[in-house]
């Protein structure tokens, strides 16, 4: 046997023994991310996806909740004109200045707590013929990670066909995905003193 074929064998047989024995390392640079983006009939689009977290749900509530970065988790230019807390609710003025759509898009939202892991975020006026957001965070593994379960039905007030918003919808979800995770892996590491 060449060098080349033992050397593929053993990095295999690494590989299959972390996925057999569920090294907790392959978990955390492997997480899954189960995303679906389907057109409605009746008008808009709806993603649903499961998203495992390698982190606890207060780290992903904490990111979800921090209205003034929100820009930093999507790959969109957006800008938040108005962020204001009243009985327990967030009302957002969001600015979105999305490539495929001309102009700046206006979403005014508002966002409450449900217990015992959910944000929902409902339409209240803006460029949106419709927009409900909705995440579930449910502690696993000891409470050490997140299964998130996330749905958001969209239709924005354009001519733009609904499959090809559909099509941008599921990039910019993967890349808003991908985005809290970075973070929530920052801010779950610990600092190291100087």
């Amino acid at each position: 046997m060449s060098l080349y074929t033992c050397a593929m064998l053993w990095r295999a047989l690494i590989v299959m023994s972390c996925l057999i024995l569920g090294w907790p390392g392959w978990s955390r640079a492997a997480e899954p991310v189960v995303l679906d983006v389907r057109t409605e009939p009746t008008g808009g689009v709806r993603a649903t996806a499961t998203i495992f977290f390698p982190v606890e749900p207060a780290i992903i509530r904490r990111i979800l909740t921090d209205y003034a970065r929100w820009p930093e988790l999507f790959d969109v230019r957006m800008r938040m004109a108005e962020i204001r807390e009243q009985d327990g609710k967030v009302f957002t003025d969001i600015r979105i200045d999305h490539a495929l759509l001309p102009g700046e898009r206006r979403l005014l939202s508002e966002t409450r707590t449900l217990p015992p892991g959910g944000l929902l975020t409902e339409l209240k006026g803006g460029d949106f013929k419709q927009y409900r957001r909705f995440w579930e965070l449910s502690p696993i593994d000891g409470g050490v990670r997140t299964r998130a379960e996330f749905e958001l039905l969209v239709e924005i007030d354009s001519n733009m066909p609904d499959w090809m918003i559909a099509l941008a919808m599921k990039r910019d979800l993967e890349s808003h995905f991908r985005l809290v995770k970075e973070k929530a892996l920052a801010q779950a590491q610990p600092v190291r003193p100087q």
